[in-house]
């Protein structure tokens, strides 16, 4: 049996190990899945609340790291990752994404000599201000296996020399987890309980957009200026609404945060986000994940930053990069707003099936027949009911 390390370290990591690990799991002849979390999110607003939605079990270790700079948190996931390999001698690490766990566990288990599988391999935004952009490129490096999400990422990997036979076009792993928990996101009632029935949904996250004042004040003229055309949703993280107070932005001299139509309210779980996601006239973000969401969902999306990995999103989804543009943005929102129609259909791959393609190229890797193995599994259940059954 394989031991599988399956290491996570913030909110979008989960909704892409959930569905890995519940694969990985029915083929239980063959692996063992243990799941480590990071703790580079590290409260239950960030993190357990998204286990106990997804349906995770608790995970087997947590590393507690929490916040920090990116030198000291990467590095403290080093060294405290490097005791859990030591420990258990895994015969493969699986990363996602591009958070600095990411980085830190892929080039652990490099130096470590284990075999390294990066979920949503090849991404590419081409701008190296972006930590994420150092992330990810470096954890491909290193990776063993590359499971990509589209054809683009696929020929990002081939230019910078990775073996084309370590590349596996599996799908987004993040829609596996969608599809699955789309009826139960139905149910939930977030707009409802905010009075809402046409609205604008919007979220920044990324410290460029909202630890710099000169940035943050144009978002706060977006916020103001999408709030004259429909009720806008906000789910705010502390930092950023600390920094709106600190730097004392205001629209007219009005704090932007007593704004009526500006529902400001506490980040969210994965249902009610999502449910949140999809009922939006329009979503306005920075968020990599957000973007490839509103394209599966069908919903109009305008991402506020000068580039994205997530091209397919564009060509083939709903996603319109606007930068960081009050004007256009406002602008397009209210296009949207009036019954613009997003178009275009879903990217190749994204339906819910990539875990078990992901399951299938590790068989492949290890030399695992999981034919033989579900055979042998379907034949051993037999024996024991006829056994069960005899006189």
């Amino acid at each position: 049996m394989k031991t599988i390390l399956l290491v996570a370290g913030a909110r979008p990591n989960f909704m892409k190990l959930a569905p890995l690990h519940e694969a990985l799991g029915k083929r239980r002849e063959s692996y063992r899945p243990f799941v480590v979390h990071t703790g580079q999110h590290y409260d239950d607003r960030m993190s357990d609340v998204f286990f106990r939605q997804l349906g995770l079990p608790k995970p087997d270790i947590n590393l507690g790291v929490g916040s920090g700079s990116h030198g000291v948190q990467t590095g403290k996931v080093m060294i405290a990752i490097e005791e859990v390999m030591l420990d258990l001698d895994p015969d493969m690490v699986v990363v996602f994404g591009d958070v600095n766990s990411t980085l830190a566990t892929a080039i652990t288990a490099a130096k470590l000599e284990i075999p390294v599988a990066h979920v949503e391999a090849g991404l590419r935004s081409n701008d190296w201000s972006m930590p994420e952009e150092i992330n990810r490129i470096v954890a491909d490096r290193v990776s063993t296996l590359h499971f990509t999400t589209c054809e683009d990422a696929n020929r990002n990997l081939v230019r910078e020399g990775v073996s084309e036979d370590s590349i596996h076009f599996v799908g987004n792993i993040m829609i596996d987890s969608l599809s699955k928990f789309l009826p139960m996101a139905e149910r939930m009632t977030v707009a409802e309980d905010l009075g809402l029935s046409d609205y604008i949904l919007i979220t920044m996250h990324r410290p460029g957009n909202v630890d710099n004042s000169e940035q943050l004040r144009k978002i706060v003229e977006i916020l103001s200026g999408l709030a004259e055309l429909a009720p806008v949703v906000f789910p705010i993280h502390p930092r950023t609404r600390k920094n709106i107070i600190e730097f004392e932005l205001s629209i007219g001299g009005d704090s932007i945060l007593g704004n009526k139509n500006l529902h400001l309210v506490e980040p969210l779980g994965y249902l009610e986000f999502l449910k949140l996601e999809k009922d939006a006239a329009v979503v306005v973000t920075d968020s990599g994940g957000v973007q490839e969401e509103t394209t599966y969902l069908g919903v109009p999306c305008l991402t506020v930053r000068p580039n994205t990995e997530r091209p397919v999103t564009i060509t083939d989804g709903t996603n319109t990069l606007v930068g960081l543009d009050p004007t256009r943005v406002i602008e397009l929102a209210g296009e949207y707003i009036d019954g613009r129609s997003a178009g275009k259909g879903r990217p190749i791959l994204w339906d819910g099936s990539t875990a078990p393609r992901i399951v299938d190229a590790i068989d492949k890797f290890f030399d695992i027949d999981s034919i033989k193995i579900k055979e042998s599994i379907r034949t051993g259940e037999e024996v024991e009911v006829a056994r069960a059954s005899s006189p």
